[in-house]
């Protein structure tokens, strides 16, 4: 059975795709690694994305190559060109970023339906780094559940929840026709979000897990 890497930049991210994991395909076998100093680092140091962090990356996908992984999730969505980078280093093996296989997902939704996709986040730095691995034919609507990361930090896990089906229900309002909750940290709340908005939300836990058994079988 294949072995999975999840590198997580968030406690929060854990539970969520090994839930995922455990439930569509338990037959994997996962090893979870765990930086959570990456997001807070990246938010504070005003550096952004530069060559310290990227080398932090490489250092950790390395660490999971090293120990048999035949795949690798990163779990954090504001880390897209480190994680390309890595992709390259190990272009013999999947490498995924959270969000590529969602995006996928979401791109061949718009092209069944033309309308507006809503990308929720409760973290601003992957707002301003995802857009751009959309294609060119999706039109997105950015949502921020401001103040629901600090509540999830917290141990206020309703308070994250009320603030992010608030967001879902705007989007609504905005005219979007389907939702992406943009981080695993978010996914819990997706039938809340589906019931608030009356959309069809995407996940990228849900979407990562297709992925990977996709590609893991096809190699």
């Amino acid at each position: 059975m294949p072995r999975i890497a999840l590198i997580h930049a968030l406690m929060h991210s854990i539970a969520p795709i090994n839930e995922a994991l455990q439930r569509d395909w338990p037959e994997a076998t996962r090893m979870n690694l765990v930086d959570d100093s990456l997001s807070a680092d990246l938010a504070r140091s005003g550096r952004g994305l530069d060559e310290a962090m990227h080398e932090r990356f490489q250092w950790l996908a390395q660490y999971a190559v090293d120990t048999g992984a035949q795949g690798i999730l990163f779990t954090c969505s504001a880390f897209g060109p480190c994680i390309d980078a890595v992709a390259r280093r190990h272009a013999g093996m999947p490498v995924l970023k959270p969000n590529e296989a969602m995006v996928a997902e979401a791109a061949a939704g718009s092209a069944v339906d033309g309308g507006k996709l809503g990308l929720l986040s409760t973290f601003q730095p992957t707002l301003d780094s995802m857009p751009s691995e959309f294609p060119p034919g999706v039109e997105l609507e950015l949502a921020l559940a401001e103040g629901a990361l600090d509540a999830l930090n917290a141990g206020d896990r309703q308070r994250h929840d009320e603030l992010v089906i608030a967001q879902a229900r705007a989007l609504r309002e905005r005219g979007c026709t389907r939702i992406a909750l943009a981080q695993f940290s978010m996914a819990h709340t997706r039938a809340a979000c589906e019931q608030a908005s009356g959309l069809p939300v995407l996940t990228t836990v849900d979407s990562a897990v297709r992925a990977l058994q996709t590609r893991l079988k096809l190699s």
